[in-house]
């Protein structure tokens, strides 16, 4: 009796590089997309929800071409958002980052991510397959979440551009991280995303 979620970052967009805050996948986008698809694809999924956000959706279409017997649905509890603001315990080094998110941002953010937590880490019955395809911030806040870190910690926690991170729940125990951020079926020049590439 296992629920494991399958946390995927979207593929790079086209106007990433432009200030333009979505847009249609890039061809490497596209290409990320396909072979997250196929990492999925020997699993027994039993749904996929994706943001709203033309990326995201982008990024599902390409897992259900790969995967026919899966009808991926939006859920805007997993758009694209700020789920804190800054707090005591943040350190003076991210205090630049919030100069340009408003109030309203914040407390939509955290409201939304409150929201997301109560939905997809409920627990079910049986053992669940669940993919969740979203953004950056939110899969850092699931981790976070997991991890019972304070609220900052998921300003440090990236993911790539499909990057898999995958969280479980066994029965009777606590939500645990089983991986973070695994690019294994990404190829070197595939791997974007980041702040900062380690060569491997």
């Amino acid at each position: 009796m296992t629920h494991y979620i399958y946390l995927v970052r979207h593929g790079e967009h086209q106007d990433a590089e432009h200030g333009v805050d979505d847009g249609p996948l890039s061809p490497r986008g596209q290409r990320q997309a396909e072979l997250i698809a196929d990492r999925l694809s020997g699993l027994p999924l039993d749904g996929v929800w994706h943001s709203p956000l033309l990326r995201a959706t982008e990024t599902a279409k390409a897992v259900a071409a790969r995967l026919p017997s899966v009808v991926p649905e939006p859920s805007a509890l997993l758009f694209d958002c700020v789920p804190t603001g800054p707090t005591d315990d943040t350190p003076a080094a991210y205090e630049p980052f919030f100069g340009s998110v408003t109030e309203a941002e914040i407390e939509a953010g955290r409201a939304q991510m409150e929201d997301a937590v109560g939905e997809f880490l409920m627990r079910k019955t049986g053992d669940v397959h669940d993919v969740l395809i979203t953004h950056n911030f939110v899969i850092a806040w699931f981790v976070r979440e997991v991890l019972g870190a304070p609220e900052w910690r998921w300003m440090t926690l990236n993911q790539a551009h499909c990057g898999l991170t995958v969280i479980m729940q066994r029965q009777g125990r606590p939500w645990t991280l089983l991986a973070h951020n695994d690019l294994g079926h990404l190829p070197m020049e595939l791997r974007t995303g980041l702040p900062d590439i380690i060569p491997v």
